[in-house]
């Protein structure tokens, strides 16, 4: 099962990253990982947002970050809200340091460098609303594989 490739310490981190980057956002981050990909890797994504139903949120302002970790493959995937006003290439920066550190055997710190370089993009467009609740739980979705 994928989840035994991170540790409970190591789990714990990326949803404290997710917390920290939701106090910039009313967007929502969401973490999904397997251990192989065996079909193109948007597609795999487009399957898992729906699947996690991150398109349920108030402002469709969801965000998926998909790895498939033995298959050295991730995908950043937002909902139509952000979608609809972000220009292209918008999660670009966002994938560059994240796979700098994965480059590195490092999937733990580029999660969480992608994760926070997340919420301050997503700053901009959907800042954080006194009231702002917490749509997604924070923590980690793993596949079966």
């Amino acid at each position: 099962m994928a989840k035994d490739l991170f540790t409970e310490a190591e789990q714990q981190q990326v949803r404290e990253a997710i917390q920290e980057a939701e106090l910039n956002t009313s967007g929502e981050v969401k973490i999904h990982i397997e251990r192989k990909l065996k079909e193109d890797v948007m597609d795999r994504a487009s399957f898992v947002f729906e699947k996690l139903e991150l398109h349920q949120t108030k402002l469709r302002n969801g965000v998926l970050i998909y790895l498939a970790v033995e298959s050295k493959e991730f995908a950043i995937l937002g909902d139509v809200g952000i979608n609809q006003k972000v220009p292209e290439g918008f999660w670009d920066s966002t994938s560059l340091i994240m796979l700098e550190q994965f480059k590195k055997g490092d999937f733990v710190g580029g999660l969480i460098a992608g994760i926070k370089e997340a919420g301050l993009q997503l700053k901009a467009h959907f800042p954080y609303q006194k009231g702002d609740i917490n749509e997604l739980s924070d923590d980690i979705s793993f596949g079966k594989n």
